[in-house]
């Protein structure tokens, strides 16, 4: 389970205020990547919360009316179009969004903990934690703030383009979306830049 661990030492360290960071959506084929940035009270304590892809869809979204209803959680989300995808690839798209979550915090975050590898050109000094989100509170909220946002707008975008199914599988490449694509060709959210997309494009 994750704790404040992480937290603590960047604290002793002089870094009042830390940031936990996680992004979600760097495999879908269709929608926005997300990230999303999460500072926890000094004594946070939660029994469920936890890496997001441990969780379901349910505890999911109770963990984050909880986070969104606490008063001591500042959080900060963004979502980077698939136009913005296509034009500077998925990575940098995601590393880019990582950084608009930090600097979009209300409060001014002394450090960082990122799920995953360094960010190039990060904005704060930051330790990067490899299955980050199983092992810090902050990265957990902000893995479980980015996964919902992006979940309830990709089912929103399914009553737009209601032949995809993204309501089930939130634009990621599962054979019910493939066959989909295949029948109907790529609608405005999908990403030209990936290759099942690309060559479907082509072939219109």
């Amino acid at each position: 389970m994750p704790t404040l661990d992480h937290e603590n030492e960047l604290r002793a360290q002089g870094h009042k205020i830390v940031a936990g960071l996680d992004e979600v959506g760097r495999g879908p084929l269709a929608g926005p990547v997300c990230a999303a940035a999460a500072v926890l009270p000094d004594d946070f304590e939660h029994r469920v919360l936890n890496d997001s892809k441990k969780l379901s869809e349910r505890q999911r979204d109770k963990i984050y009316d909880e986070l969104m209803a606490h008063p001591g959680v500042i959080w900060h989300c963004v979502m980077l179009s698939v136009e913005e995808i296509d034009r500077i690839n998925i990575l940098q798209a995601s590393r880019e969004a990582m950084r608009q979550a930090l600097l979009g915090l209300r409060v001014k975050a002394h450090a960082a903990l990122i799920d995953g590898l360094p960010v190039p050109d990060f904005p704060v000094p930051q330790r990067a934690l490899v299955k980050g989100d199983s092992l810090s509170y902050s990265i957990a909220a902000a893995s479980v703030i980015a996964k919902v946002t992006r979940d309830r707008l990709m089912v929103d975008l399914a009553v737009t383009y209601p032949h995809y199914g993204f309501e089930q599988h939130k634009g990621y490449p599962t054979p019910v979306h493939l066959a989909a694509l295949r029948e109907h060709g790529p609608c405005p959210i999908h990403r030209r830049s990936f290759a099942p997309v690309a060559q479907l494009s082509l072939d219109l």
